[in-house]
């Protein structure tokens, strides 16, 4: 029954209830959590013409892809091996060192310019920037996922829809900052700088929100229905919970989450922005490309909700069907003329990203509520541990187009 703006649960010792989450508070700060959870690294691969201009002699989004995910795998299987909740620092802890490092990653493009370190120094420090982005990356997306594994599903929902909306602003933010200067290196460089300025300034609004997310009644409450569950399950079972336990369990959902990104990691973005040219839009394509493919998965991870299957089953059948896009995107590069224009690239691109963001955020949302609360977090932790091995393995595999 209804009490006060509150709905009562049960009848325990402290009378647990449940507070509503006004004004949508906790759903907009996972949001913009989830958006902020990937702003850095999309802020980074869509900056891809003033990279291109600095470095122009490397593979600028292949080198990244490898440094990023490379060095969020090992931040993940350590989250894996911290076992129960009691063992890790605190949600907060790691949010906030997290988007400080994110902070820090931004800032580092700009700093190289003002300092005017040479070219191959430069180049170095940037790509080691990217690895603490990817480090940061592990311990936020492994937290965030399975914090939000815990809580009902649309919040869950909201940090997917944040990701997806993240590469979307970054995408219209390097647009307007691109389009608004000179066409000229001093304008390319100017517009960069203002870039990742702005993108700074919203991490930095990242961790206000962070800090306020647990002071909310209706995280508290989730977090004490938590504990209460964390502790009758420890007493029943009396052992920790397991990483393979749960593993096992979502295994589907993890294979799933696996195949998605090794298909999608390895076409985008390295070879959607370096093996694919356009006479025409020149050093605008990719940055067309990155933008058709982001507004694509934010689609794509909003539809869930308006619909999410019940089951897994379908969603695996979809996630090996993406295979297809490698000989399509092959004819793309090697296949009749007409098949290499922009057109067929673009509509290709956009149903990467849609089939990218449906079938992930269908598949993140299921797999933590297939299992016991208490298991719900460490399935979060076991889904963004696949997700990491799929970014690794894709990133990997982008380097075979060249080959």
């Amino acid at each position: 029954m209804e009490t006060g703006g509150k709905q009562h649960l049960g009848d325990d010792d402290d009378q647990i209830f449940e507070p509503r989450d006004t004004y949508n508070i906790a759903y907009i700060i996972h949001f913009i959590l989830g958006l902020g959870n990937l702003l850095p690294w999309n802020a980074l691969i869509t900056a891809v013409d003033y990279f291109g201009y600095r470095y122009p002699t490397e593979h600028i989004d292949k080198v990244f892809a490898i440094a990023y995910m490379g060095s969020s795998l090992p931040v993940l299987v350590l989250l894996m091996s911290w076992g129960s909740w009691c063992k890790k620092p605190s949600f907060r802890f790691r949010m906030n060192l997290g988007l400080s490092m994110f902070v820090l990653t931004l800032m580092t493009p700009s700093i190289m310019d003002w300092t005017g370190c040479c070219s191959y120094g430069s180049y170095s420090v940037i790509v080691a920037a990217v690895a603490v982005c990817g480090l940061a990356d592990g311990l936020i997306g492994g937290s965030l996922i399975g914090s939000a594994g815990e809580l009902p599903q649309r919040y869950m929902q909201a940090v997917f829809a944040g990701t997806a909306s993240s590469g979307v602003l970054v995408s219209i933010l390097r647009i307007i900052t691109k389009a608004s200067l000179p066409q000229t290196p001093k304008g390319l460089q100017t517009s960069a700088h203002l870039y990742f300025l702005v993108s700074t300034l919203i991490m930095l609004g990242c961790i206000i929100c962070c800090n306020l997310l647990h002071r909310l009644p209706v995280i508290q409450y989730y977090m004490h229905k938590r504990k209460l569950s964390f502790t009758s399950t420890s007493t029943i079972i009396g052992e920790p919970i397991k990483f393979w336990q749960v593993a096992k369990r979502i295994r589907f959902s993890a294979f799933g989450i696996l195949l998605i990104y090794i298909v999608t990691l390895s076409i985008f973005p390295g070879f959607i922005t370096e093996n694919l040219v356009s006479n025409t839009l020149k050093d605008w394509y990719p940055i067309l490309l990155i933008t058709v493919y982001n507004v694509s998965d934010l689609v794509g991870k909003s539809l869930t909700s308006v619909y999410v299957p019940k089951s897994t089953g379908r969603a695996g059948l979809a996630c090996i069907g993406r295979l297809l896009f490698y000989p399509l995107f092959t004819a793309c590069l090697h296949g009749p003329r007409w098949f290499r224009s922009e057109v067929p690239v673009i509509f290709l691109t956009s149903l990467l990203g849609l089939s990218n963001g449906f079938l992930t955020s269908v598949l993140m949302i299921l797999a933590p509520k297939s299992v016991v609360m208490v298991e719900a977090e460490m399935a979060g932790i076991v889904m963004a541990l696949f997700l990491g091995i799929g970014l690794v393995g894709g990133s990997v595999l982008g380097w075979f187009w060249i080959i």
